[in-house]
């Protein structure tokens, strides 16, 4: 068979020139769209002829500072652009943009807002070392170093400490010296997948089992999926040992993405609360038959209890305690009432505050405070039947990490307060709530700027230990708070 020639190129100078410049007025266009369709390219086309290129006000005011004569919060401002403000010479635009693209302008406004704020503030509002905050002043300081991305602390016993590194190694820390205990689980260290949570069992100093969550793989020619496992077991002698398989899933649920795994634990008498993120598939929340997406309950042996919400559910997944879940990475009982709160990872904004109770549906992706990464709208939803509203709501996201409860003599005002980390935004807050224990009434930032702060513990000793990385991952350090003049 004769071989086809091979097409000719055009030669035409002038040809050519017409071609290139239609692409690259194609390629343009296409960006423009895409960049107009986002929170700041409507913010730029709609807003800033007024307000300003960067929100600091020309012929309107600034929105950036605090002055808001017609309110500054999501409803009050949502109402400004929808209906304008005639009086101040404000059009109405609610002709002009949908209800997603106002809550997306919302959150970019917001975002605004605060990156405004901080900008003004030193890095870590300190002086001579010394944290000046609403309750009372402290020191941050190191307490020991880890060679890699730290995901977990938790305390032994009032020596000893423990954590996880995302690689899939497990540390004990006593004396201030750190010890690698071997034998841990094969994990999928892959994206956000690794060795996760550590916690020791509530009569840890009777039966010395402690528990954790990691990213279990199964691996082919094509593709390696994993999905989120428990095991138990026991330190002798620096080895893990004893190991026990307390939650895992059939095969048949692990997923290839490499995001939203949640993880965390919390202890209530015999129960063990755990999450599990919705792996990127952020349907799968709503759905009882998927494991992802929920927060679970189980006995600490690993059995399903009986009075579970959806045990007698054939559809749905015996251990499901509540659903609707992006991704939890925050459970803590509160000590005065037993109450499970947790905190969740939104979009871009919409991290949430909530008390988990069960057979609840908290909403994702059907209600949500936030817009999507690329700062195009999601969603204007953000109440509707039959869906928990958060108690708290981060606009900007702070990426939150774990949380604790502070008990201890050391920050006696700060008693019962929940401390939650942030990653993204690099801060420890301080989250006050009322005296009923069923509200949040507050929300201090520490610290800010010295690393992504994942995890938080309030330790027997009255000290608060928090799990440092830096930006770029590893290592990591254990640093503590410790109260000052």
């Amino acid at each position: 068979m004769k071989a086809r020639p091979a097409p000719k190129r055009d030669t035409h100078p002038v040809r050519r020139f017409i071609l290139a410049s239609t692409l690259t007025c194609l390629g343009a266009a296409l960006s423009h769209m895409a960049y107009a369709n986002t929170a700041s390219g409507t913010y730029q086309q709609f807003c800033a002829s007024c307000h300003g290129k960067n929100l600091d006000g020309g012929l309107g005011p600034s929105l950036i500072d605090d002055e808001w004569k017609h309110g500054a919060d999501a409803a009050s401002i949502a109402k400004s652009i929808n209906k304008g403000i005639p009086t101040a010479g404000m059009p109405a635009w609610e002709r002009a943009l949908d209800a997603n693209q106002v809550r997306a302008l919302i959150i970019y406004i917001q975002e605004e807002q605060k990156r405004a704020k901080l900008s003004k503030k030193s890095k870590a509002s300190s002086t001579g070392g010394v944290y000046k905050s609403e309750l009372h002043n402290f020191t941050v300081e190191k307490f020991v170093d880890l060679p890699g991305i730290i995901w977990s602390i938790s305390t032994l016993n009032n020596n000893t400490f423990i954590a996880t590194i995302k690689d899939g190694r497990l540390f004990t820390i006593t004396n201030g010296k750190a010890q690698e205990i071997t034998g841990v689980p094969k994990v999928w260290n892959h994206s956000q997948a690794g060795m996760l949570e550590v916690m020791p069992h509530p009569d840890y100093a009777k039966n010395g089992w402690i528990y954790l969550s990691y990213v279990d793989e199964i691996s082919s020619m094509l593709s390696s999926k994993g999905m989120t496992a428990i095991v138990r077991g026991k330190i002798k002698g620096n080895k893990w040992v004893e190991e026990q398989q307390i939650f895992k899933t059939d095969e048949s649920f692990y997923l290839s993405g490499g995001v939203h795994f949640g993880s965390r634990f919390a202890f209530k008498d015999d129960y063990l609360f755990f999450s599990i993120g919705e792996r990127g598939r952020q349907d799968d929340a709503q759905d009882l038959s998927l494991p992802n997406g929920k927060i679970h309950r189980i006995h600490s042996e690993g059995s399903i209890p009986k009075d579970n919400p959806f045990v007698n559910n054939k559809n749905a997944y015996p251990t499901i305690w509540s659903y609707g879940h992006r991704n939890t990475q925050g459970l803590a009982i509160h000590p005065v009432t037993g109450d499970l709160w947790e905190t969740e990872h939104g979009p871009r904004g919409g991290d949430e505050v909530n008390i988990i109770n069960p057979a609840l549906n908290y909403g994702w992706p059907v209600i949500t405070y936030g817009m999507n990464y690329n700062g195009t709208p999601m969603d204007a939803t953000t109440h509707k039947e039959g869906m928990e509203q958060p108690l708290h709501y981060w606009v900007p996201s702070i990426a939150t990490g774990g949380i604790d409860f502070y008990q201890g003599d050391a920050f006696p005002k700060w008693q019962n307060s929940l401390l939650a980390s942030g990653m993204g935004s690099q801060e420890l807050h301080r989250v006050s709530i009322n005296d009923k224990h069923d509200a949040v009434t507050g929300d201090e930032i520490l610290f800010k700027g010295l690393g992504r702060v994942r995890d938080v513990l309030s330790a027997p000793d009255g000290l608060i230990y928090v799990a440092l990385n830096p930006n770029g991952g590893a290592p990591g350090a254990i640093y503590v708070l410790k109260p000052a003049k």
